[in-house]
């Protein structure tokens, strides 16, 4: 790339080449400085109104949810549902009955609660992109305008943003959006997995990025962060051509996971229901890593019976019948509360009732969904590997896997609380296996809100603080000849793959897109120069510093940190 190009860097996502003219989303509804007043007689039509408005939105958002696989329409059905929360609902229908009209009391009730989720920090914070994507969508539909978000472009382009709401990311065609940046928004944001996901080269946190004009011509290269403005076409083009051929390279990777000199890594796939499934048996995965079973809880006011979830959790054993499937109990609270579960009002979600948590305030709810998965797996034939999420100590992971195995089923935990990865031998006296979240536990370790682009440097999974907390698990896990897993974005990240694969991993599991990179670039190597990597990353005091030491041992195509 030409000296005089101007280059900006963010945290790196996706990798990948993209070049193309920037394209911006489509301009939001003008939101009114204040509402109109409405007379006395008017108000409970005005309320009907908003409430018809709202439930539009919401149901678009469901169907949408439920033609889209995978991550992404795990994330539009929870935007779905804060469409219908009753408590911001009943807020804008207070509003309009104290006199304001609906699209005033709609930016009302989304200020108000915006507000309250910002001071929350953490993962309630993520919400407030959604909560303003959703007041914008109601807003068009009172003002019979078209809903707002992405026009696709007519040519392949790369799109810039402050950040996206998830129903516009979740709806990205990678032919035509060959990479995305943000100004905002973190290595786990909802923005950051779909991309992942649709398998589009994607940078987050780039300072300087509102300013570039559209229109203009850039090259955003996914595994670097780097993003170069109107940068010299021909060395451009020479560069997606590399990224092209190294793809197609790739593409013909067939498994099973194994570094070059034959030592196994299992590489599996994230799902979220059956048509998830599916799509990742298209794929070389190995089995399933990570089954999240919040899909049919949270749309619900009541919850679902053990027939209904049984029916939902077979479907997914049949389309991997004879393979591994690792599932992972109901992860509610925080930023995904259930409507029937009595959540406490908390300061912080975060730190707060979630997870294996959850059964003290819904007393029940565990044991039917244990009951469920047993009756899946009786159905079906199958015997799933089950874990808990948010285990952070000892008792918790001995009482969870009492009725685990009750049920003649395999216990095993998430590591995504610092704690649990420190107690790692402790905890698996109890249970048969490990799976660790580094989402979370980048989170926690580094006491960083994920969605916060002035941290985003601290949740990057390349943290030092992290992977030495990632080692000790996975060191405890080879200690006593039982597997430990990682089935956080951490493990889509090809290069990183490795450094894992070094820290004694056995298995990496990631969405359907990054799969065949992950092999691929697993099979590339040995694992002694995974462990080489490994041991010289757990040496450094920084991502970057980390990056370039793994570059050292694992270097190649697929990364690039020019």
């Amino acid at each position: 790339m030409e000296q005089s190009a101007l280059a900006l860097h963010g945290t790196p996502v996706v990798p990948g080449i993209g070049y193309g003219p920037v394209i911006r989303p489509v301009a939001r509804p003008v939101i009114p400085a204040e509402g109109t007043s409405i007379p006395d007689t008017a108000r409970e039509a005005e309320v009907g109104r908003f409430e018809d408005a709202a439930k539009a939105v919401a149901e678009r958002l469901r169907d949408r949810a439920s033609r889209t696989a995978g991550a992404a329409g795990e994330v539009l059905q929870a935007t779905a549902v804060l469409a219908e929360d009753r408590a911001w609902r009943g807020a804008a229908a207070t509003k309009i009955r104290s006199g304001t009209d609906a699209v005033g009391a709609t930016v009302a009730a989304t200020d108000r609660f915006a507000a309250l989720f910002e001071k929350m920090g953490g993962l309630q914070a993520e919400r407030v992109t959604d909560l303003r994507d959703i007041r914008d969508r109601v807003i068009a539909e009172l003002q019979g305008e078209p809903e707002p978000g992405l026009e696709m472009p007519g040519e392949p382009s790369v799109l810039l943003a402050a950040d996206l709401a998830p129903a516009d990311t979740a709806g990205l065609d990678p032919s035509l959006i060959v990479a995305l940046a943000t100004s905002l928004g973190g290595p786990t944001s909802h923005t950051a997995i779909i991309a992942r996901q649709l398998g589009i080269p994607c940078v987050v946190a780039v300072a300087g990025l509102d300013d570039v004009p559209t229109g203009t011509a850039v090259l955003v290269d996914g595994a670097s962060g780097r993003i170069v403005i109107a940068p010299d076409g021909t060395q451009a083009a020479a560069e997606v051509e590399r990224d092209r051929v190294e793809r197609e390279r790739v593409a013909g990777w067939v498994g099973p996971g194994a570094t070059l000199d034959g030592h196994p890594v299992e590489i599996l796939a994230n799902v979220q229901d059956g048509a998830g499934a599916r799509a990742a048996r298209q794929t070389p995965a190995q089995g399933i890593g990570l089954f999240r079973t919040e899909l049919c809880f949270l749309d619900r006011d009541t919850e679902p019976t053990v027939v209904e979830q049984a029916d939902i959790y077979a479907e997914v054993f049949e389309t991997f019948a004879g393979r591994k499937v690792v599932l992972r109990t109901l992860d509610a609270g925080s930023d995904k509360p259930l409507r029937f579960a009595n959540h406490p009002e908390e300061a912080n979600p975060a730190l707060g009732v979630r997870g294996i948590r959850i059964t003290a305030s819904a007393p029940g709810v565990l044991d039917r969904q244990l009951d469920a998965v047993a009756e899946a797996a009786s159905r079906t034939g199958a015997h799933p590997w089950v874990m808990a999420p948010m285990v952070a100590t000892v008792s918790e992971a001995a009482e969870f896997a009492v009725k685990v195995r009750e049920r003649g089923l395999s216990p095993g935990a998430m590591i995504e609380v610092p704690s649990a990865a420190l107690l790692a031998d402790r905890i698996l006296e109890h249970l048969d296996f490990l799976s660790i979240g580094t989402n979370d536990l980048a989170q926690y370790t580094m006491a960083a809100d994920r969605m916060s682009p002035q941290l985003a440097a601290l949740t990057d999974p390349w943290q030092p603080a992290v992977l030495d907390l990632v080692a000790c698990a996975a060191r405890a896990g080879a200690e006593v000849g039982k597997p430990v897993g990682v089935c956080g974005e951490a493990a889509a990240d090809p290069l990183l793959a490795c450094v894992l694969a070094g820290m004694r991993v056995t298995s990496l599991s990631c969405a359907a897109s990054a799969i065949t990179f992950v092999g691929a670039r697993l099979a590339s190597v040995s694992i002694d120069q995974c462990r080489s990597a490994a041991e010289a990353v757990l040496q450094t005091a920084d991502p970057a510093a980390a990056r370039a030491a793994a570059l050292r041992y694992l270097g190649g195509p697929v990364e690039r940190n020019s």
